[in-house]
């Protein structure tokens, strides 16, 4: 884990409580199922359970390892499986999302299609979740298409969009759902 993972998965985490926060490590999800999990652990102690979701077995295994680093690893129900697939029969209060990105070249894009980028698609993966909740947290990369972040919220809904930033560049960005919007900006 990186510095910069840390601090800016530790803003992720303040301020929500819930009985139950279902970290969604999407289908073949790369490096970033270890961050998935991570999301939760920078504050070293869970303030409620977790489910952490990866395809990739390896992926997992380094994931919980975090987990016991961190000491938190009894709080977190570790699943291998396509959330994809699984998506239909969870419960959650959250549902934290970081699909792939398709590898370094995500970054060249002048702007990043959520839909047509992400594999699979970044439009359906959103409409999984919200399923399950329409208190979801979709973590994007910074060139992420904007107006398609905000349709996902659809007609007369609201979305926040934070840009995560380390050493003055902007790294990403994290969209907020449902109760997860901040009611104290204008």
């Amino acid at each position: 884990m990186t510095y910069k993972t840390e601090v800016i998965t530790c803003h992720t985490t303040v301020g929500y409580r819930c009985d139950l926060y279902l970290v969604a490590a999407e289908h073949h999800l790369g490096g970033q199922g270890v961050f998935a999990v991570h999301v939760n652990l920078c504050v070293c102690t869970l303030l409620f359970p977790v489910i952490a979701i990866d395809i990739d077995p390896e992926k997992l295994s380094l994931a919980r390892n975090n987990a016991e680093v961190y000491g938190v690893a009894d709080q977190i129900e570790f699943v291998c499986g396509d959330f994809m697939v699984l998506a239909a029969d969870l419960q959650a209060d959250v549902v934290f999302l970081s699909p792939p990105w398709g590898g370094p070249d995500y970054a060249t894009a002048e702007i990043f299609d959520i839909q047509t980028m992400i594999c699979p698609d970044g439009f359906e993966i959103f409409r999984l979740s919200k399923k399950i909740t329409n208190n979801i947290v979709y973590f994007l990369p910074r060139n992420a298409d904007i107006d398609q972040v905000a349709s996902l919220a659809g007609p007369g809904g609201k979305v926040e969009i934070e840009q995560n930033f380390l050493n003055n560049k902007l790294k990403t960005i994290t969209a907020y759902f449902g109760d997860l919007i901040r009611h104290d900006i204008s």
